[in-house]
């Protein structure tokens, strides 16, 4: 399953997220933002099962922002894996 998405409210422009039939992250790629840190959580979270992955990152905040690119990272996996089960 490939997951494609626009973040909002984050430095990073574009995120691309690739899993396998068991829902592990195979591969993140993130455009625009903090390259350093964003490959840092890319890697950290490649081979964890997506639902763990979003337990980890989802709510941590960047300064003042309500969200950050990790949180946002979370988000666009959970909705896509939502709209999955929908259908």
């Amino acid at each position: 399953m490939t997951i494609d998405f626009r973040p909002q409210g984050v430095c990073s422009q574009q995120m691309h997220v690739e899993l396998d039939e068991n829902h592990v992250i195979t591969k993140v790629e993130v455009l625009g933002g903090c390259s350093g840190n964003l490959q840092a959580v890319s890697r950290l979270v490649e081979g964890l099962r997506a639902e763990e992955a979003i337990g980890k990152i989802k709510g941590i905040r960047c300064g003042f922002k309500p969200t950050s690119c990790p949180d946002q990272l979370a988000r666009g996996i959970e909705k896509a894996l939502q709209k999955k089960t929908k259908h």
